[in-house]
């Protein structure tokens, strides 16, 4: 287990051992919130590497990372823990047929969730809980969910209460479809997470898609921030972007071509109208732009 980082310089370079690409004031709200304990709330366009945040942190961390994945209909049995009903009735049967007694709501009958599973404390440490797209499930969750992270405790009837012995570092990511309730932002110490620099960008594709090309990967990066700025139904994210470096470096591209570019969109764009938009003559234009602005770069 790696101890907490005592500083921000220390946060920064925690995530970049583990390939994260983060500004400074990412590094320091999060530095704070692991220094002071607080749940940390992101919000940002689906995309941007919100949900990452937690997956490197618990590995810098050497943490186990619980993920409770939101939707709609979430209730507190999905997220925190339920009877196993099937197997107390076979318990029942077969202490009937011994004629012993049998306790079903013994822990053994209890099967944990994940808001459950993040109150217990591992010899490694605290868990990383990533709470990942709140915005998902319905309103009534997140007074529920207020009450959990105030105390780190629950109290279950059948078994009493469960409290964690040491609080897990929690990530909270909302794509912002909806509001998130103010009391609930008021217990976190919140940050918009925003696509990243146009250097930033370059550097994760130099990270973490390492056969592409110095060249690709700066004209994979030029060609997407340009396709952000313009006006699609879903713009891409770094994921995509990642994926499409990947793909075009699988079909042996040193440099972005049209033919290729066209033909491989579905990478890195997810909506029929999106491809056919940027299909051909706006391909074509970016292209012809960013070898432009290279060149102009070059004299």
């Amino acid at each position: 287990m790696t101890s907490l980082p005592a500083s921000i310089n220390e946060t920064e370079a925690l995530l970049a051992g583990a390939d994260y690409v983060a500004d400074r004031a990412l590094a320091t709200v999060l530095f704070l919130a692991l220094r002071l304990g607080r749940p940390l709330f992101l919000e940002g366009e689906a995309g941007v590497g919100k949900t990452e945040i937690a997956k490197v942190l618990a590995t810098a961390l050497g943490r186990r990372l619980i993920r409770l994945q939101c939707y709609e209909g979430l209730d507190q049995a999905a997220a925190l823990y339920e009877w196993n009903y099937a197997a107390q009735m076979l318990a029942i049967r077969q202490s009937e047929g011994r004629g012993e007694a049998v306790d079903v709501f013994a822990e053994r009958f209890l099967t944990r969730r994940p808001l459950l599973e993040a109150l217990d404390t591992p010899p490694e440490g605290a868990p990383v809980l990533l709470i990942d797209e709140l915005d998902r499930a319905d309103e009534a969750f997140d007074a529920f969910l207020l009450e959990i992270l105030s105390d780190f405790q629950i109290t279950i009837p059948e078994l009493g209460t469960i409290a964690a012995a040491e609080p897990p570092v929690v990530v909270i990511t909302t794509n912002r479809t909806r509001e998130i309730h103010d009391a609930l932002k008021r217990r976190c110490l919140y940050h918009w997470v925003d696509y990243p620099s146009l250097r930033q960008e370059r550097e994760i594709v130099r990270r973490k898609a390492p056969g592409a090309g110095e060249r690709l990967a700066d004209e994979v990066v030029a060609f997407v921030h340009d396709l952000r700025s313009g006006d699609l139904f879903k713009p891409p994210g770094v994921a995509e972007t990642l994926d499409w470096a990947q793909a075009l470096a699988e079909l042996d591209q040193m440099v972005l071509e049209p033919g290729i570019a066209d033909d491989t969109l579905g990478v890195l764009l997810k909506y029929q109208d999106d491809i056919a938009k940027v299909r051909g003559s706006t391909v074509q234009r970016i292209i012809d732009e960013l070898r432009t602005s290279a060149a102009g770069r070059a004299v």
